[in-house]
């Protein structure tokens, strides 16, 4: 029977993105941990949306966007920016959010 040779995930994980510390490896970190934030920002709007009874074109109606910028925003695919989150969230009912800093610093979005 043939020897299998297995490759280490690290090891391949270090030729694909660059070593631990390299600026490409720093770069596809950064660029993951963007999309990880935008598909959870996306899980809670639609999440709300669904617990509302709201279909993507009527909250789109709300926001003033299309239904296909929500969907887009509800799957991560594109990254939100404050102003739309605001719009989002406000047509959403939350009347206000504020971003916690840290040591008793928080910050008043809306």
């Amino acid at each position: 029977m043939a020897q299998m040779n297995l490759t280490p995930l690290s090891e391949v994980v270090d030729d694909v993105w660059g070593k631990k510390g390299s600026p490409e490896r720093d770069a596809m970190e950064a660029r993951l941990k963007e999309d990880l934030q935008a598909y959870y920002i996306g899980e809670a709007i639609k999440s709300e949306r669904l617990r509302q009874n709201l279909t993507q074109e009527e909250l789109g109606a709300k926001v003033g966007v299309k239904k296909s910028q929500i969907s887009k925003l509800e799957s991560g695919k594109c990254v939100i920016t404050l102003p739309t989150m605001s719009k989002i969230f406000k047509a959403l009912g939350f009347g206000s959010a504020s971003l916690d800093l840290g040591t008793d610093l928080k910050v008043a979005l809306w």
